[in-house]
């Protein structure tokens, strides 16, 4: 019974593709030809692609000038280093830099007096730059453009300003950290002195000597940090070790003319078999509701 019910299936089946098969075959022709100048009218894009690896989030100076040397400033950055630069290179922040260094808006064709142009900027802009973590906690930048050398150049823009951009983070930290030891500094030494001149006038003040002494370790404590903080503040440093830089590729990465051909030639013939079935269909019930009609 079942093999009966295969052979009646697969017998339909052919007698579909023998009803259809001139209709079948031109838009088989037709989606074919359509697809490959469509495929030829898509402006190619090529990629390149820059790789680095964060170092340690570690301030340098506590690295170098600490009294025990317990960090090594050559230290590659561990998973949390690699979420840090991710996460500043799809930044605003870069993303501002980038279309500014490289007037981005004319570039992609925006209009300037369009009321969407930041919309369609930014857009554009996630489309064609991607970020993402390697395997070995690496980060790869990857431009797609139509121009190769633009592309390249993008990249390599974006690892060299990531540098640019945690300076400037750490920068404004370390200063903001300086400024307030910088007060707590001189309230210190404002009751140093007081408490000299108690002790000058009255030197059998009791405890007032172990009190200066301990103010004046604790003053000693935080201009060592400000000394270090002052290093961070005013010396800039690369946070990357930069593995491989971005070069114009040679081949394009996009579009992929065969994959065009094959789904939009494939996919139109699968939609017009699919609307040949409903139509089949259809005029199979209404026969057969006509029946009873007929023979009454």
């Amino acid at each position: 019974m079942n093999e009966l019910g295969n052979n009646y299936e697969f017998k339909n089946t052919m007698n579909f593709f023998k009803r259809h098969w001139k209709l079948l075959t031109i838009v088989f022709v037709i989606a074919a030809a359509v697809s490959v100048v469509a495929s030829l009218l898509v402006t190619p894009r090529f990629k390149s692609s820059a790789i680095l690896f964060p170092t340690s989030s570690n301030r340098l100076s506590k690295a170098i000038l600490a009294d025990r040397y317990s960090l090594d400033y050559m230290d590659y950055g561990i998973e949390r280093d690699c979420e840090y630069a991710i996460q500043i290179l799809i930044s605003q922040s870069m993303e501002d830099d980038v279309c500014s260094r490289f007037n981005m808006m004319e570039h992609y064709g925006i209009s300037p007096n369009d009321p969407q142009k930041l919309f369609k900027l930014h857009e554009a802009y996630r489309s064609n730059v991607s970020v993402k973590r390697t395997e070995f906690l690496g980060v790869e930048i990857s431009v797609l453009d139509v121009d190769p050398q633009w592309a390249a150049d993008i990249a390599n823009f974006m690892a060299s300003n990531y540098d640019t951009l945690t300076s400037r983070i750490q920068q404004d930290r370390s200063r903001d950290a300086y400024l307030i030891m910088e007060d707590v500094c001189a309230e210190l030494e404002a009751d140093i002195r007081s408490l000299e001149d108690t002790l000058r006038k009255d030197k059998s003040r009791f405890g007032v000597s172990e009190l200066i002494s301990n103010k004046t370790q604790e003053l000693a404590e935080i201009q060592t940090r400000m000394s270090q903080t002052k290093v961070d503040m005013a010396r800039p440093v690369s946070y990357k070790f930069w593995l491989d830089k971005a070069t114009p590729a040679d081949k394009k990465a996009y579009p992929k003319r065969a994959v065009i051909v094959l789904l939009g030639t494939f996919g139109a013939l699968a939609l017009c078999i699919l609307i040949l079935l409903i139509a089949d269909i259809a005029k199979t019930d209404k026969d057969n509701n006509e029946l009873p009609n007929n023979k009454h």
